[in-house]
């Protein structure tokens, strides 16, 4: 399940919650998957705080502090 990407990840969660919500499954494959679901969930909120954490670093300013600032987008421009 560590080789997974992200988006790998969550497709893979969605695709469990789905099942579950349909009512259709016998207890253990409820559990099974269900099981699947939570280190799928723990995975993403890993990725989440990692990718959190890469942002931290490169939002901090000279003097090492974190500011919170509005994100401005600006689109690449053609040369």
């Amino acid at each position: 399940m560590t080789d997974l990407k992200f988006e790998d990840c969550l497709a893979r969660l969605e695709q469990i919650v789905g099942r579950l919500e349909s009512g259709n499954l016998p207890l253990e494959e409820s559990l099974k998957i269900f099981e699947e679901g939570v280190g799928l969930a723990r995975s993403c909120a890993r990725y989440l705080e990692e990718a959190e954490k890469r942002i931290e670093v490169l939002a901090k300013d000279e003097s090492g502090g974190l500011a919170a600032r509005p994100f401005a987008w600006e689109p690449e421009r053609d040369q």
